[in-house]
């Protein structure tokens, strides 16, 4: 039972903190319910933010959820809060992805009270589609993100060689099966933001402002949302000739896992922030599964691959709008 009453503009901050999670086009796919009587944050997928075409098994809600619930972890310790977190803890409602309560501290969290030093990292933490230097991370960098990924039961994967160009490969034909399918198109469409008449609020979505510069070359596995908008003063540049990613996967392929991944995704994004990388996510081929299957290595343990992570030395790049906490909280 929880020992610490929760305030509401406590519970409303720790929200706010777990907004500033990424998700899939910036469609923010979550809402918390906050119980006052058991003081017990839960956490919703909204179905309705999803992407039919692209994420039709909602592999990537619920990985984008799993950010946000990482987020509302980091948010609490930084407060001196201790969360106890309950993955998928209604059968009967698959939407109900977690719950989070407040419990003495010998039962919480696995005492993960290193969680409080990325809290800073939350509001810096922002996707940088734009070219980073030639630069390599370091090695010893490399090995406290891996780290970061294995506490949340995860593996973060770096290729070598031959599969870095196996998995960029696996991006370009990614983008001519898109530029095919005027679905896939459609949606990416009505979450982009570029001040046209008849786009969505200006909460949610990319804006133009993060798209990033067009791409003299095809290296770079960053999605162009602009590709096919006339985005005013939209500059052009040449990405690095050799990008540096990581693969982020799991054993499973199950709504948990993806939870679970989606909570690693965040704590190696964090991670990076601290350590001065830019970071950019690419699902673009893994969005398709004959695809997906051909992103992993096959002498790894890693079954899945559910993320592509850009790493590098660039622009940070800026913060994307997110919803008010008021739209997406309520008290119960």
């Amino acid at each position: 039972m929880s020992t610490t009453a929760l305030p509401r503009p406590l519970v409303t901050s720790l929200i706010e903190d777990a907004v500033t999670a990424p998700s899939m086009h910036n469609a923010q796919p979550w809402r918390f319910v906050h119980r006052t009587d058991t003081d017990t944050i839960e956490l919703y997928g909204d179905p309705s933010r999803g992407m039919p075409r692209q994420d039709p098994d909602h592999r990537s809600l619920h990985i984008g959820c799993g950010a946000a619930l990482f987020g509302l972890r980091v948010s609490a310790v930084h407060r001196g809060l201790r969360p106890v977190v309950r993955l998928l803890p209604s059968p009967g409602d698959p939407w109900r992805l977690a719950d989070v309560r407040f419990d003495d501290p010998d039962d919480a969290d696995g005492g993960d009270d290193d969680l409080g030093t990325l809290h800073a990292a939350l509001a810096r933490r922002h996707t940088s589609r734009f070219p980073y230097t030639e630069e390599r991370v370091p090695s010893e960098v490399i090995d406290g993100l891996c780290a970061a990924a294995v506490l949340e039961g995860c593996r973060l994967i770096v290729p070598g060689a031959w599969h870095t160009d196996a998995v960029l490969h696996l991006v370009h034909v990614s983008e001519l099966f898109e530029a095919a399918d005027e679905a896939v198109r459609a949606e990416i469409t009505a979450w982009t933001r570029t001040g046209a008449a008849g786009e969505g609020p200006d909460t949610e979505g990319i804006p133009s402002y993060a798209f990033g510069p067009r791409q003299y070359d095809v290296t770079s596995p960053v999605r162009d949302f602009g590709a096919r908008q006339q985005v005013p003063g939209r500059s052009s540049a040449r990405f690095e000739k050799r990008p540096q990613i990581a693969l982020l996967g799991t054993a499973e392929d199950t709504p948990e896992a993806w939870l679970k991944a989606g909570q690693a995704m965040q704590r190696v994004l964090l991670q990076a922030t601290l350590d001065g990388l830019a970071t950019s996510l690419m699902s673009q081929p893994l969005e398709w599964p004959e695809l997906r299957t051909e992103a992993r290595d096959p002498d790894s343990a890693v079954g899945f691959v559910h993320m592509v992570i850009r790493l590098g030395y660039g622009p940070e790049g800026r913060a994307t709008p997110r919803r008010p906490a008021s739209d997406v909280l309520t008290f119960a």
